[in-house]
């Protein structure tokens, strides 16, 4: 399982904290805050060197990234101390149904994978939203945010697919950091653990990034969109009746 973090990193540049979550709780007898803390760690080293395999391939636009993390580490760091104050089953679902839209937007919208730089104030406003609302999220819920962050450079900043995966990878690193310092005043974490999964993940990464480059974005992107609409409905399955309750 924790192989498939990284796998889910390298290929489509999401989906490895939304993994990783389950596992440590589920599997590991993780207790749950530190369950977050942990996942910034692993998510956030794993992409790190994702995003520098990547990086190697030409695969990682900087400008945009830095762009996109200008205000996402920022709202990261202070989204972690919301993180009690809100109902995590009424968190899963607001994600969840976001998700969704997202994923269908990539699925009717079409794109001639240009590889375009921002460079005007439009973009670059779209671009510093979407990094505050994505590092909101990765600070309050302890998720590294490459599922959002994936399709918010597709639409938004109009960078190709895989310029996308390999730069959401870098944007992850940065506000998985961020929300790591902010949690950490709760205390510490199993670094035991926490090492022994990252280097399995690590694994699943180098794995994950070769195969990017051998899949066309378009059936990269309709399998992201399928991907974030399957994890979509299982949040809502699991979360819906306890909300209710």
């Amino acid at each position: 399982m924790s192989a498939l973090i990284g796998i889910s990193l390298g290929l489509i540049g999401g989906g490895g904290s939304i993994i990783i979550i389950p596992v440590l709780v589920y599997i590991l007898g993780v207790e749950a805050h530190h369950a977050v803390d942990m996942s910034l760690t692993i998510v956030g080293v794993t992409s790190l060197i994702g995003a520098a395999l990547h990086n190697q391939r030409g695969t990682v636009k900087l400008k945009t990234g830095v762009f996109f993390s200008a205000t996402g580490t920022l709202s990261a760091y202070f989204g972690s101390r919301l993180t009690c104050l809100l109902s995590p089953a009424a968190l899963l679902l607001s994600i969840a149904a976001l998700m969704i839209v997202i994923a269908v937007l990539m699925l009717i919208k079409r794109h001639d994978n240009r590889d375009v730089i921002i460079h005007h104030g439009r973009s670059k406003f779209k671009a510093l939203l979407a990094g505050l609302i994505v590092g909101l999220l990765t600070g309050i819920l302890g998720i590294g945010g490459g599922f959002l962050v994936v399709p918010a450079l597709v639409l938004f900043c109009d960078i190709s697919m895989k310029d996308a995966v390999g730069t959401s990878l870098l944007i992850v690193a940065i506000d998985c950091c961020a929300g790591l310092l902010g949690h950490l005043r709760y205390g510490g974490f199993d670094l035991r653990v926490t090492m022994f999964v990252t280097m399995v993940a690590i694994d699943g990464m180098l794995i994950g990034a070769t195969l990017s480059h051998h899949v066309s974005p378009a059936n990269l992107k309709k399998w992201f969109a399928v991907f974030v609409i399957v994890v979509a409905v299982f949040f809502i399955a699991k979360n819906y009746t306890v909300h209710l309750g």
